[in-house]
């Protein structure tokens, strides 16, 4: 592994695989695309993931595909974790 490559947060790697997926479903016809993206994560992404997905996604973070906002609707979103 090379040191001069930068560290990728855990939100970066989130960021990366939610592309990931619109790029792959971008191939598909366009009124399948939104589900298919929100499908993918709701059927793999944990419900950690999710939650952090959902904090980016609220916070507006600029860095997603527009599908994958658009998808966003669509995903489960988990419930909070309460602080104890």
């Amino acid at each position: 592994m090379s040191h001069d490559q930068p560290h990728k947060t855990t939100d970066d790697k989130l960021i990366y695989m939610a592309n990931q997926i619109a790029t792959f479903f971008k191939s598909q016809p366009e009124g399948e695309q939104v589900k298919g993206i929100s499908g993918h994560i709701n059927k793999f992404w944990e419900q950690r993931m999710r939650r952090a997905f959902f904090v980016m996604i609220d916070q507006g973070d600029s860095r997603f595909d527009p599908l994958v906002v658009k998808a966003a609707a669509l995903i489960k979103r988990p419930a909070e974790v309460k602080q104890v």
